[in-house]
């Protein structure tokens, strides 16, 4: 499978040297930073890409995804803080043949995480007692905070009915590749669960993990339609699609 990079930062080189194992070969690189990644999404030199992954911009996706997908080019959409754009981004990707699986996290134990933070979240939600908060840490260069994925386990323990506020706090500093820990804190006790991601190459698996799971499909996804999870659940209902 031909793969295209669209950003060439340091999870574009952990997709290019992951990629023989998931039997995918880059074609190019889309990156106005680099000597040969000029060329727009309409370039010749893209004929025969099955798939972009994108982990660049929020200005990128929003330029390039709907060019990518109108010419056949599934994508795969790992960058975060372009979801103000994402209705447009969806109806150009609605009158295509193409794919797109778009995630704030493609991590296999952050999408896992979700899950058991939302059930977590489904069985405090009784008990009024309870106050809930999130936290996450990432590396100093990080632009968005706070992250998407802090923000998708926000909208998850609130689409269960956790209806109660819940404060979120961002840390920026150093080397981090990223902590998320949700917390439950009731008169006497407190209950934590915290996700740790060792390095990069989780979400450089999970990314290209989506690329061959989305060759060949049309729509919009997420990770959970990629791991096969939900069947019925809250997480595939038309109004957690939206808000995802």
């Amino acid at each position: 499978m031909r793969i295209l990079l669209v950003g060439y930062g340091k999870m574009g080189h952990l997709i290019e040297s992951l990629a023989p194992e998931f039997g995918c070969e880059v074609a190019g690189k889309l990156d106005p930073q680099l000597p040969d990644g000029k060329d727009g999404p309409s370039s010749d030199r893209w004929n025969g890409v099955d798939v972009a992954l994108d982990f660049s911009t929020p200005d990128s996706v929003v330029k390039n995804a709907p060019v990518l997908v109108g010419r056949g080019i599934s994508v795969v959409i790992g960058t975060t803080g372009w979801q103000k754009d994402e209705a447009a981004v969806r109806r150009a990707v609605a009158d295509t043949a193409a794919g797109v699986v778009a995630a704030p996290n493609f991590s296999t134990g952050v999408v896992l995480f979700e899950a058991i933070v939302a059930r977590a979240a489904t069985l405090f939600s009784a008990h009024q007692e309870f106050g809930a908060w999130i936290n996450e840490a990432h590396h100093n260069t990080k632009k968005d905070a706070p992250s998407g994925t802090a923000l998708l386990l926000k909208r998850a323990m609130e689409q269960v009915g956790y209806s109660r506020p819940i404060d979120v706090s961002s840390i920026r500093a150093g080397f981090i590749p990223g902590v998320h820990t949700v917390g439950f804190d009731g008169p006497a006790d407190t209950i934590t669960l915290t996700h740790t991601a060792r390095d990069r190459t989780a979400f450089a698996r999970g990314a290209l993990l989506a690329a061959t799971w989305v060759k060949g499909r049309r729509g919009w996804f997420t990770m959970h339609d990629v791991l096969g999870l939900g069947n019925g659940d809250w997480r595939e209902t038309d109004e957690f699609r939206r808000r995802s």
